[in-house]
Order: structure tokens, then sequence, then C-alpha cells
């Protein structure tokens, strides 16, 4: 049996020296797609800072994508998140580019040469979020959907064998919360790993997945019914 993608063992969450989470035991296998749900204030964001190396993690163990969380410097972290996708809420798309140029910008910055291999693969994850004819555009002329749709095509430039998505439906309305919501799936059933914190509960109810509660300073993985 594989190793898990992501594994943390009796992991206290930190942010500065206030203890956010603690006796974390949370395990992510390949192929998962694992909501992350809580109230607001109870540690979903920080959990997913420190996956992706923004907060330390000082007590416990914690493994990412064959990385070593206790013992991750500096120099690490951007090898660290070019095996993962960040999602973020409020898309992080650089506005004074076109659509293409965000996603020229990142293959650059992390270490892509070759003019015709990038132009492929930017095509490659604009099609695979349904965005083919957008790459010309500037952000400022997409919908909200569609700026989220593109941050996930960002994620997925590199293969990442994770994608962190942190309340990557937060700025949406529900309809294109549920659009948004069927790309992930999609990339899930292709093979992509997702972890996504939201707190948006009709999505974990139209979709049912695997669910970890933040609560309490405990994260503990929660039941749910299948709806009918």
């Amino acid at each position: 049996m594989s190793s898990p993608i992501l594994k943390l063992k009796d992991a206290s969450i930190y942010q500065g020296d206030n203890l956010v989470l603690s006796n974390v035991n949370v395990e992510v296998s390949k192929g998962d797609f694992v909501y992350l749900i809580g109230k607001t204030g109870t540690g979903k964001s920080s959990f997913m800072k420190t996956l992706y190396g923004d907060l330390p993690l000082n007590q416990g163990e914690g493994h990412i994508v064959d990385f070593d969380l206790k013992t991750l410097k500096e120099k690490d972290i951007p090898y660290l998140r070019r095996k993962l996708g960040v999602v973020f809420q409020d898309f992080k798309l650089l506005i004074d580019r076109t659509i293409n140029d965000n996603l020229l910008f990142v293959l650059k910055a992390t270490g892509w040469k070759d003019k015709t291999k990038m132009t492929s693969r930017i095509e490659e994850v604009l099609n695979k979020v349904g965005m083919t004819s957008k790459g010309f555009k500037y952000p400022h002329e997409l919908s909200g959907g569609e700026q989220q749709r593109i941050a996930i095509a960002r994620a997925l430039l590199n293969n990442p064998e994770l994608i962190l998505a942190d309340e990557p439906t937060g700025n949406l309305d529900p309809q294109t919360s549920i659009e948004v919501m069927e790309v992930l799936q999609e990339i899930n059933k292709n093979g992509n790993t997702i972890l996504m914190a939201t707190h948006d509960y009709a999505l974990l109810l139209k979709y049912p997945s695997k669910t970890l509660k933040c609560d309490n300073n405990a994260v503990y993985e929660v039941v749910q019914r299948k709806s009918q």
C-alpha cells in the first residue's frame, strides 16, 4: 500500500505563541478528496498554512508530498510548493497581465525554460478548467467564478501531488460555487488529490466526501450522512 501524501501525527499547530490546534492526527491518501470544515477562527487557515510552509511545525510529526514539515528549511519551501497546488479564496491573480501571462509567470518562476512546452502546458490546464478561450483576457475582464477557474488552472501547472484549496468558493455565489466545485470534482476524478477548506455546508451535502472538522483546538473526522 502506498504511503499517504499527507500525514500528521500528534502535531500541534501554532500561530506565533498561540496554540491553535493540538494533537492533530490526519492522513490523506493519493486520490482522496477531503474537506476541512469548522467555524471561522477554529484553525482551518493555520492548518493549511502549516501544510504549505507558511507556519512552522514545531511539535509532533508532519509529512507532506515527501517533505518533513518538522525539519523544513526556508530554502526547501519553494520546492515543497512546486509539488503542491494552492488555491486561495481571493484568486491572487496578477491584475496587470493577461491570464496566459499569469500562468507563464508561474512556469518561469518554477524553472520551466522551453517556450513550446510552456505554451502547451498553459493550453492543457486552461482546457481542464473549461477556460481555453480566455487566455488573452485580463483578470478584471472575468467573473469571480472564471477567475477561480484560472486559479485552479494555475494550481495544476506543475502536476501537483496535492491541491490545497483554501475556501475556494468563499467569494462566490451559490451557483458559481457549484460550477467551481464541478471543476474540482472532475480534477479529482482524473487522479488529483484535493484537501479543501470550506464553510459551505451545502457543497458537503451535494458532494459528500471524507470530512475533517476543526473545533475546540482539535481536528477530527466527521461521518457524513449521504443526502437523499
